[in-house]
């Protein structure tokens, strides 16, 4: 790791990006990748379908030209199936408020504890037009440390959510932008 600055670069085009995102996530994932709903092959299939998504957004944290970590993000809709997993249903107010999901946040080991992953959230939403921001997190990630962060952070769970049969239950999370 260099004590350099971390250098932030938006993307809007996934395909610029693909390669980077891919090795990051296989990186950070690496002691669950042997989990189906962990596989490269199954976040690449979500990454696809997110980058094709109205209002994707990537911010991706360099040293030089190592990539540290990244967020991403897209806009939903009032009827996302996103809103539609949500246990208990959360109310037309809240789903009818522009909102943006934060998708994936990922941050290799060596620059964790050092305030680059709010950096990159924090400019991610920088530029934002939605008044919300929902997230989800698996409420035992790091011993929940990771939704204690998230709380940290300002937001607060508004309900449950299990995108997948084979994956976790995940906390879902909310903030005002």
């Amino acid at each position: 790791m260099s004590t350099g600055t971390i250098e932030l670069r938006h993307a809007t085009d996934i395909d610029a990006v693909w390669t980077t995102l891919i090795e990051v996530y296989a990186e950070v994932r690496a002691d669950q990748l042997h989990q189906p709903h962990y596989s490269v092959e199954r976040y690449a299939e979500r990454l696809a379908r997110h980058g094709s998504e109205p209002g994707w957004e990537a911010v991706i944290g360099f040293d030089g030209e190592s990539p540290v970590g990244y967020a991403y993000v897209n806009t939903l809709a009032t009827n996302d199936r996103w809103w539609q997993r949500m246990t208990p249903p959360l109310s037309e107010a809240c789903t009818n408020t522009p909102t943006v999901a934060l998708k994936e946040i990922m941050l290799r080991v060596p620059w964790r504890g050092t305030g680059t992953s709010r950096r990159i959230h924090d400019e991610l939403l920088s530029n934002r037009e939605e008044k919300q921001v929902s997230l989800l997190v698996n409420p035992l990630a790091g011993d929940g440390k990771v939704k204690a962060l998230y709380e940290a952070w300002g937001y607060a769970q508004v309900s449950l959510q299990q995108p997948t049969p084979d994956g976790p239950v995940l906390t879902a999370m909310l903030r005002a932008l």
